[in-house]
């Protein structure tokens, strides 16, 4: 089967074409990060329009790279959410048009699932049953994954995702848009004694996590700093911050993560979303241990990441989660869209509710 999957719920245009033979066959992705960075962030109807021009040249850009024709399509998937409803309608409105012209069934598929999956797309797929960490600009969530649709909330974030924190201390350090990926590749030239920045709810009992009192403390380091300076923020203090917030942060991520395996009992982690691509966690999940009991020996930890490329919203990850779920396709025409979906609310095959806790 060749499932086309169309991802559009923010700010990139993903179409990807996936055959359950052969595995991914063709990949276009379309980012709008220069067009918004001219207004500090993603602006929605801008967003919409985009995906409206790209959606057709990426679609036959990928047919080409695949060596396939639109007849070949069995099926058309597409992030139905949680995301932009403008951008969402966008993508859905192409494809259920698109799906009907075939005479082919639609496959909405949940977009946290589609990057919850994702590191099965990788040449080593993580075997089930896994832990996952959601970590995006939108989402930070400890996943219990036991089978496509067999999924257990665990913790989440309470208030503002890694990502988006990530983000929204960038531009108080005066980084251009997007400035996650910038600030990480500046903790790589700051030192990790300089600043000690808190580690909110590390020590919970429970697997929630916090980040909005992280971005409040940096603030106010950011402020004092440059009352110090005269109103600048030397390079060289700027680096060192977002070493120690980038510390910060992925501390708790690796804690909550341990936790979690250990609460469990399973012994692999798959990390999955934007911030799966920081070097920084990277790092300290590959040298990831836990243990069992107290009295136990620690034991390292087997963790699983999408490729590079594939960590970002793209329509690889769209089309896997279609294929996945085949056996859910819906006759074309249904524009409906839902931007705000949670992951739980979604069913496993044979429409079993799945459970939160």
């Amino acid at each position: 089967m060749l499932v086309l999957g169309i991802e559009s719920s923010c700010d990139e245009t993903g179409v990807a074409l996936y055959d359950t033979a052969r595995g991914l066959i063709g990949n276009q992705l379309h980012t709008q990060m220069a067009m918004h960075a001219e207004y500090g962030g993603v602006v929605p109807e801008l967003a919409s329009r985009d995906h409206i021009r790209r959606l057709v040249p990426l679609t036959e850009a990928c047919l080409k790279e695949a060596g396939v024709s639109y007849g070949d399509i069995d099926a058309v998937a597409f992030t139905q959410g949680p995301g932009l409803g403008g951008a969402l309608l966008a993508g859905s409105s192409y494809a259920n048009a698109l799906a009907f012209a075939l005479g082919k069934p639609v496959v909405p598929v949940h977009h946290l699932e589609g990057h919850l999956l994702s590191p099965l797309l990788a040449d080593e797929q993580p075997p089930l049953p896994f832990v996952a960490l959601l970590v995006s600009g939108g989402h930070t969530q400890l996943m219990a994954v036991r089978g496509i649709g067999d999924y257990t909330l665990l913790g989440e974030s309470v208030d503002d995702a890694a990502g988006e924190a990530f983000d929204k201390t960038a531009k108080l350090l005066g980084l251009p848009y997007p400035g996650g990926a910038r600030l990480s590749e500046l903790a790589k030239l700051g030192r990790p004694d300089v600043f000690n920045f808190p580690r909110p709810m590390l020590h919970s009992h429970d697997l929630q996590m916090s980040f909005s009192g992280l971005k409040t403390s940096v603030l106010t380091t950011v402020q004092k700093t440059r009352e110090a300076h005269g109103g600048e923020l030397p390079d060289s203090v700027r680096n060192n911050i977002c070493r120690a917030f980038q510390d910060a942060v992925v501390d708790v991520l690796a804690a909550k993560a341990a936790k979690a395996l250990q609460q469990t009992g399973f012994g692999t982690l798959v990390v999955a979303g934007g911030v799966g691509a920081n070097w920084k966690l990277r790092e300290t999940l590959g040298k990831l241990h836990i243990r069992r009991s107290p009295r136990a020996k620690p034991e390292p930890v087997k963790v699983y990441f999408p490729p590079l490329p594939l960590c970002t919203d793209n329509g690889a990850m769209i089309a896997f989660a279609g294929a996945m779920r085949l056996d859910g396709a819906q006759t074309a025409g249904a524009f409906n869209v839902r931007p705000r979906w949670p992951l739980t609310e979604i069913v496993r095959s044979g429409d079993t509710p799945v459970s939160a806790v």
